[in-house]
């Protein structure tokens, strides 16, 4: 029997809330050209470091150890102005394919705001390229997404964002547009061509769900592909001591889509209090819960893995939203401080 507290599910209802937003697309459709993930990933810019210095001394205290991890380049790991978040895989998807997708939050204080960008990631040819999130207007125009997108979930060719009071925020992979604008200090439609602050491509926000109880915060975001049928998986961070936050799971379509019924409102099949407070992410697979545990910028965090008991495994510094590759059996996360900016996977 699992140690995960359940507790009511109620509060967390999700409404779909995605009127206004095919209008904006339609126009993108004419005038932009839309591109499969594929060439996005084809046409990676960045390089990333396997099993590069950035993780190696962050990882001297874990055990087990990775059993294998990626750096971002040197100007994402160093960054201030950029932040990372979630992470999702192609596993969680159900396709094939080595990739990862790292969401990103523009922090206050850095110039004009760039909102959130997606990281994709091929592993197989260590190569990535930012993304931006845009919500496009009924005229076409497009802005970015201020939210602070502490996970990503991905399904099918849909993924699911966290909005922290919100619920989740929606994008497609059938839905990347290449900007034909160089302009790397705006955004949006300028004259005959569109500018996304340099960003080559761009993914307009298609869906949302919204909290209808308004008492749910969204922190990180999963996938469990080992319940009947699949769910989405998101929860809350709490930071006040002696109080822990609640996990909850929702049941999605084949599509990918939560499976609402006429009313229009999904409910949560299961919520879970969190065993602990300070929970950047939480995974649940065959029964068991992994649950990344943040001590701060200085101090090593904790995956605690909820089973039948609760067990704490030592954790590098900064530990984020998780995802699962499952013929590998491994769990990954990915570190959010500056320096020690790695994507890594530990033994299930």
């Amino acid at each position: 029997m699992s140690q995960m507290k359940a507790v009511s599910a109620e509060p967390f209802g999700l409404k779909r809330d995605g009127g206004g937003l095919a209008a904006g697309i339609k126009i993108l459709e004419k005038e932009l050209k839309r591109v499969s993930l594929d060439t996005v990933l084809a046409k990676a810019n960045r390089v990333m470091v396997r099993k590069g210095s950035a993780g190696a001394g962050a990882f001297a205290t874990m055990r087990p150890k990775p059993v294998d991890w990626y750096s971002f380049d040197a100007g994402d790991n160093a960054t201030r102005e950029w932040y990372p978040q979630g992470l999702t895989c192609a596993s969680d998807a159900g396709i094939g394919g080595s990739a990862f997708v790292v969401s990103w939050y523009h922090t206050p204080g850095s110039g004009a705001e760039r909102g959130v960008r997606l990281s994709f990631l091929n592993t197989a040819t260590l190569r990535y390229r930012h993304v931006l999130l845009v919500r496009a207007g009924a005229d076409g125009n497009i802005a970015p997404i201020n939210i602070h997108a502490g996970g990503v979930a991905w399904y099918g060719n849909l993924l699911y964002v966290a909005d922290t009071t919100r619920g989740l925020r929606v994008f497609d992979t059938q839905q990347i547009f290449e900007i034909d604008g160089d302009g790397t200090e705006t955004i949006g439609r300028k004259g005959d061509v569109y500018e996304a602050f340099g960003y080559r491509y761009v993914m307009p926000q298609t869906d949302a769900w919204t909290t209808t109880s308004g008492t749910v915060r969204f922190s990180f975001a999963a996938v469990d592909r080992s319940t009947a049928p699949d769910t989405l998986v998101s929860g809350e961070y709490v930071d006040t001591a002696g109080t822990v936050g609640r996990v909850a799971r929702w049941p999605l379509t084949e599509a990918g889509i939560l499976n609402a019924p006429a009313g229009g409102v999904v409910k949560a099949v299961d919520a879970h209090a969190l065993p602990a407070d300070k929970i950047q992410g939480a995974l649940s697979h065959e029964g068991t819960w992994y649950l990344s545990q943040t001590a701060g910028s200085t101090g090593n965090g904790t995956l605690i893995v909820v089973g039948d008991t609760v067990r704490r495994r030592p954790y590098p510094v900064g530990p984020e939203d998780l995802t699962c590759v499952r013929d590998r059996r491994t769990l990954w996360s990915v570190s959010e401080f500056a320096g020690r900016r790695t994507v890594y996977g530990v033994p299930l």
